[in-house]
């Protein structure tokens, strides 16, 4: 399979790579890499961990986990490459890694290839789906659910105040019409949405897709569950794209930073069992944006296991 062409965010084959520096890669020790995707940051995790060290990789699109398998085709004696969603971790699931990482942004396959459905530019199936093995797909989803069921969709995953009047037009459009395609999607929200169809289009399609692949409840699981899967002094980054998952990110991070408090006295009866390593989250440069400006909203953030 031709290798399809993917630029990592926050991370370059010069050398310069933000994630490399936060989560600091030893030789000998163990990554779990829970979006697999192309492989990009799991061969830089690999050079660094060296001939001694391990690597777990997790992608849903098994697509993607092809052209993993054959990119790191020299580290297949340390390398375990799953098509699982990190939905199914659990505490016992591994042995303990050093590094957990996890990159929530879409592949360039995914965007880049009309089939897949996940970009109002091409014209395709409106699919959506990261694993399309199972599950409804988007365009299933606008056909069977009731309207308000759409409207809350829209306002909780894309963020838009006119929900309501979109999920009419679509209710009404899906049923008389058919809202198969991205452009016939696309369509519909331009009629709908007028001048502002261009920043409302992401928003439709962001709510969508978070929504049939079950994202953000995804998100949470992993959240909960990858301190918990690594060794003391153990690192767990989080690479996110939307507001929503920042929130959640950086919230679940503070948590986990916190004492535990006396809830009388207020004095410290625990020390806190994981320490923040970005203090300030990391963003790309304006270089990296410049180069890959899909790169442009992505935020980095970092917690070790004391």
């Amino acid at each position: 399979m031709k290798r399809p062409t993917h630029i990592p965010v926050l991370h370059s084959d010069d050398g310069h790579s933000p994630v490399l520096s936060v989560l600091k890669p030893l030789p000998g020790e163990r990554v779990l890499d829970v979006t697999l995707g192309l492989g990009s940051h799991a061969e830089a995790f690999l050079k660094a961990v060296g001939a001694t060290g391990f690597l777990c990789g997790l992608d849903t699109d098994s697509d993607n986990l092809s052209i993993a398998k054959d990119r790191l085709k020299a580290y297949e004696k340390q390398i375990d490459l799953r098509h699982e969603n990190f939905r199914s971790l659990r505490e016992d699931s591994f042995p303990p890694f050093d590094i957990i990482f996890a990159d929530l942004g879409l592949s360039s396959p995914h965007i880049d290839r009309p089939e897949r459905g996940f970009s109002f530019r091409f014209d395709g199936p409106l699919d959506l789906r990261f694993d399309q093995t199972k599950g409804a797909t988007a365009a299933d989803f606008l056909h069977d659910a009731a309207e308000d069921d759409i409207a809350d969709v829209l306002f909780r995953y894309g963020e838009l105040r006119e929900s309501r009047r979109l999920a009419k037009r679509l209710h009404d459009r899906s049923i008389n019409d058919g809202i198969r395609t991205t452009f016939d999607l696309k369509k519909c929200i331009e009629i709908a949405a007028g001048y502002r169809a261009p920043k409302i289009l992401p928003q439709v399609f962001q709510a969508l897709r978070i929504h049939i692949n079950g994202e953000l409840g995804a998100l949470e699981h992993l959240l909960i569950v990858a301190p918990l899967l690594l060794k003391t002094g153990g690192r767990f980054g989080v690479i996110s794209y939307h507001s929503l998952e920042d929130r959640m990110v950086k919230q679940a991070f503070k948590q986990r930073a916190e004492p535990d408090r006396d809830p009388v006295r207020g004095g410290i009866t625990k020390a806190a069992p994981f320490e923040i390593l970005t203090k300030k989250p990391v963003k790309p440069s304006d270089e990296e944006v410049r180069a890959n400006p899909r790169s442009r909203s992505a935020v980095f953030r970092a917690i070790r296991r004391i």
